[in-house]
């Protein structure tokens, strides 16, 4: 007689459940130690900097003669500038100027560039055309040399980070806006576009619902790209004397010390701690964005 097995003596297949898209990419991203690392850095940089005035309360304006160029020490970690100012005080201050004008450029730029991305390229026709003929028309300006001009003009009446922050996002769209167009175009010819079109569906409700989250993971990207070029921008044109006023701290304010040859060659500690946050923060953002951009790669290894 043939022996009867009892269903509860085979052994049980355990059914993994399915994950979603966002599910299996942050597991990857997690899984990115190099891209965790730079995280973890940017995020305690930017903790410290914008809790410097409950780390230190040393004043970073006041001149103080009696402590001009000391040596890192106990007191002062990173000494002190030729002002006599606590340069580890002012890397902290410097820190939320400079990641406070990136992360401002970089949402201005991300939400307008967005903006006319994607209504140009559901659109298309006659407001694709003019869309971009405006948006060829801002990526002919040098961002840098109408970043200076247009600073200078208008710093004395609105001040300096406000105008800062509205030059660069004003010309800096363009790049964004051309991405998300192509991004758009290529979407919208897929069936569920075309189906939700079909049913009358409005075009906000289109392309806030259906295209925008289906070219997010592209939008991310650019954005930790665009957030580490603001980062660059504004150092560099505060480093040139036109970007942040001399009297803020800001990473490019503390490196223009290093114009002078006495402080480039015999006081190393005045501008290296800006020098090496600002670079180790600028590849900690790339490396982040690297990691997100493999994680959001359906093609890649899971």
């Amino acid at each position: 007689m043939a022996e009867v097995i009892n269903d509860t003596s085979i052994t049980k297949i355990k059914v993994q459940k399915s994950l979603s898209p966002w599910a299996v990419a942050r597991r990857k991203f997690l899984r990115n130690k190099l891209a965790m690392v730079s995280l973890f850095f940017l995020m305690t940089v930017s903790i410290l900097s914008f809790l410097a005035p409950y780390i230190t309360t040393a004043d970073i304006t006041r001149v103080n003669i009696g402590s001009m160029s000391l040596t890192p020490s106990s007191e002062h970690w990173f000494g002190t500038d030729k002002s006599g100012r606590d340069v580890f005080t002012r890397l902290l201050y410097g820190g939320r100027v400079s990641l406070l004008v990136g992360i401002s450029c970089t949402l201005l730029i991300i939400t307008f560039g967005t903006l006319i991305g994607a209504l140009a390229g559901f659109f298309g026709g006659i407001v694709d055309a003019l869309l971009m003929r405006f948006t060829d028309f801002i990526l002919n300006f040098p961002l840098l040399v109408f970043v200076i001009v247009l600073n200078a003009v208008f710093f004395g009446k609105l001040g300096g980070v406000p105008v800062l922050i509205a030059v660069i996002s004003v010309l800096g769209w363009g790049g964004v806006a051309r991405l998300v167009r192509s991004k758009i175009l290529s979407e919208k010819e897929n069936e569920y576009i075309l189906a939700a079109i079909s049913i009358g569906s409005r075009p906000a409700k289109v392309i806030m619902k259906h295209l925008l989250p289906n070219v997010l993971s592209t939008i991310i990207v650019q954005a930790t790209l665009t957030f580490a070029a603001m980062i660059v921008v504004e150092s560099g044109l505060s480093y040139l004397g036109f970007g942040v006023p001399a009297e803020t701290p800001s990473w490019g304010n503390m490196l223009a010390a290093s114009r002078e040859p006495d402080v480039l060659q015999n006081m190393p500690w005045i501008w290296i701690p800006p020098a090496l946050t600002l670079v180790i923060t600028i590849l900690s953002i790339n490396f982040i964005g690297e990691g997100i951009k493999d994680a959001l790669n359906p093609k890649s290894l899971r």
